[in-house]
């Protein structure tokens, strides 16, 4: 695919409209969850080093997707929230001492929202540690305002600002995502804002531009992050069977991510 070829739109691989059906009956179970993986980080999904903890399952199918593994939570591994937090604990101390905590992500975490939640709950009453939560926002309306006073840090994916092109890349509504970060804004919730520049399907103009006036509309992100898209997940589409539309998709050039990030910076808006 040239820049100058438009994208197909993204069809519902792996069913996510399934996986979105299948998360229902988890809304409202806090007690076990599946989990596809996790990892200890530093410097990536928040501040200081962290456990980034990995759920399975996505309502969504972003053409760009790294991690097409998380999609099923069919896939994962059964996990009670004793267990998760048996894990956690084990690294509070490096986390206390480099300001880190606990991220989770997916995937898309709020899939399973009461079994996230309830971790994070027990991380602020038990740890006392930052917690994150790194979220695409499609389904924020599952968390309670209880919920949000247990997140420190919200890293909320705007994979584009026009609602055309976002539907495009992900099969869903940008409305949603817009509506979760409004209250988030509204209940004074810090967020790290990523967009996921790819040639040819996010790159343009005036997409980039709605990206910087949604967040010009918010009170309380901290910082964008402009990441190129790469392909280094390519090979876990042709593992999972699935049509990847990316193929032919070069990397955006250094001076193409400067120029976009470039647009955030014009506005006064911290941008990595």
């Amino acid at each position: 695919m040239s820049p100058e070829t438009p994208a197909a739109t993204v069809p519902f691989m792996g069913n996510a409209d399934a996986e979105l059906e299948a998360s229902e009956h988890l809304v409202f179970d806090g007690a076990t969850g599946s989990v596809h993986s996790w990892d200890l980080v530093t410097a990536a999904d928040g501040p200081g080093t962290r456990m980034t903890l990995f759920m399975s399952g996505c309502g969504m199918r972003c053409q760009y997707c790294q991690n097409p593994d998380t999609w099923r939570m069919r896939d994962g591994i059964p996990r009670s929230v004793d267990q998760i937090m048996e894990r956690v604990s084990r690294y509070e101390t490096v986390m206390r001492v480099t300001g880190g905590g606990l991220t989770i992500s997916g995937g898309e975490p709020l899939l399973q929202a009461r079994f996230v939640a309830e971790i994070f709950r027990r991380a602020k009453s038990e740890l006392a540690i930052h917690t994150a939560l790194d979220t695409a926002g499609l389904l924020g309306a599952r968390l309670t305002d209880d919920d949000l006073a247990n997140i420190d840090l919200t890293l909320l994916d705007i994979k584009s600002g026009i609602p055309e092109t976002y539907r495009r890349v992900t099969g869903r509504p940008l409305q949603p995502t817009l509506d979760f970060a409004r209250r988030l804004s509204d209940a004074g919730k810090a967020m790290w804002i990523r967009f996921v520049l790819v040639p040819g399907l996010t790159d343009a103009a005036d997409n980039i531009g709605a990206v910087a006036d949604i967040v010009e509309s918010l009170d309380t992100v901290e910082r964008v992050e402009v990441l190129p898209f790469h392909q280094l997940g390519r090979s876990k589409w042709a593992a999972a069977g699935e049509d990847y539309l990316l193929g032919d998709v070069k990397p955006p050039t250094a001076d193409q991510v400067e120029a976009a990030r470039g647009v955030f910076r014009a506005r006064g808006i911290t941008t990595y």
